[in-house]
Formats: C-alpha cells, structure tokens, sequence
C-alpha cells in the first residue's frame, strides 16, 4: 500500500475532546502552515505523569506543520536533534495527533525563520533555558513570535511534581545522575500544557486505526 493511501486511511475526527472543532479531516486536508501537531502518548510515561493537555489526555510530543513549495513537513525536536520530517513520516510515527492553531498576532516569516535557524540543535535532554539545546515544547515556545519578535506561547513554571504535589521519584532519580537538582517552577514548557494555551485553538484530531 502506498504512503498516499495509507495515510488516507489514517482516521479522522473523534469527539472524545471537549471543544474540539466537529470537522472531518483528510489528507492534506485544511491543515494549514505552521499548524501545531500535538501527539497523545499511547500509554502513561514520566512526562505525562506530571503534567495533562487539553480533555486531560496524555499528550507528550508536538511538532510544527510547515507547508513550503507545495511539500508539507513537520520541524520537531527529538532525541536526534532538531529536524524536518515529512507529514507522512510524521503522522505514521504517532497513531493519534491533536491540530491546534496558534490565534491572532503570529508573524509567519518570523516564526518560519526562527525554525529554520534552530534545526541540527541537539536535543535539550534535560529541559534548561536557552537555545544551545531545544526540547519539543520549547522549539515552538522560543519560535512562536509576533511582529515585535515577542513569544506568543512564553515559559511558564516547569512541574516535576504528581497530583499530590510531590515530586517524582522518576525526575528525583533523572536529575540526581545528572548531578542536578530538580527545576521544579523554572521557566519552561511542556506540550500538555501548551495544548490548553488560550490562543491556540484544537482544530482537529486525527487517529490513525489502519497501516
């Protein structure tokens, strides 16, 4: 089967998410250029265990959709770097996408540039300030700009911590080999967090039930 068709059967719009647009979604659909691609994990993992996105689901990952010369990618931040992967790489990767839209005041060649100057950044694996090294969240959070070059979706305080207020022994373990202390209330970013940002708007989910 070919990667056109195959990502023709990836599905489409559930209602499972409150407030989500009710639209049906093909590819390419209506996705439109620097749309944010934020991915549920498939089950519970250390990051969703501290923080929720939109409908409390356990979203984990986003990617940036950037539509250029008719060829549609996605500019992400994983384990190996800052890069570019195709749309349909990127959806076969994650069998279920949230499609949020950043709202008024975003400066779209801005925003473009800032992506494309930060791509063959290293990961950041341990989620610190600056630019040196970009993690998922903090690649949108650093190039989301308006005219003025301001932040769209600026840091907020980091958690570490679970529904009791404690903090994992999960990150207690993580940053104790790395000779660190836990950045609990740092400015930073996560994707479940970023999806519940006022101005962006989920559009659309799409789940993928057939390969």
């Amino acid at each position: 089967m070919s990667i056109r068709r195959t990502v023709l059967l990836i599905a489409i719009l559930f209602t499972s998410v409150a407030g989500m647009a009710q639209k049906t979604i093909h590819y390419p659909g209506k996705l439109r250029h620097l749309d944010l691609l934020f991915v549920v994990a498939q089950q519970p993992n250390a990051i969703t265990e501290v923080t929720s996105g939109l409908g409390d689901l356990e979203i984990d990952h986003v990617g940036v959709l950037v539509k250029e010369n008719g060829n549609m990618k996605v500019i992400e931040a994983v384990y190996e770097g800052v890069r570019e992967t195709s749309y349909e790489q990127f959806v076969m990767n994650n069998r279920h996408i949230l499609v949020g839209r950043v709202g008024k005041g975003l400066d779209k060649p801005k925003t473009l540039a800032r992506l494309h100057s930060l791509l063959g950044r290293p990961y950041d694996f341990v989620f610190m300030p600056g630019v040196e090294t970009v993690y998922c969240s903090e690649l949108v959070s650093e190039c989301f700009v308006d005219q003025a070059g301001e932040q769209l979706l600026p840091p907020v305080a980091m958690s570490f911590h679970d529904a009791q207020g404690q903090i994992t022994r999960y990150w207690t373990d993580f940053y104790s080999r790395r000779g660190k202390d836990v950045p609990e209330g740092m400015p930073g970013t996560n994707p479940g967090e970023m999806s519940k940002r006022e101005n962006i708007k989920i559009k659309y989910q799409l789940r993928q039930f057939a390969k």
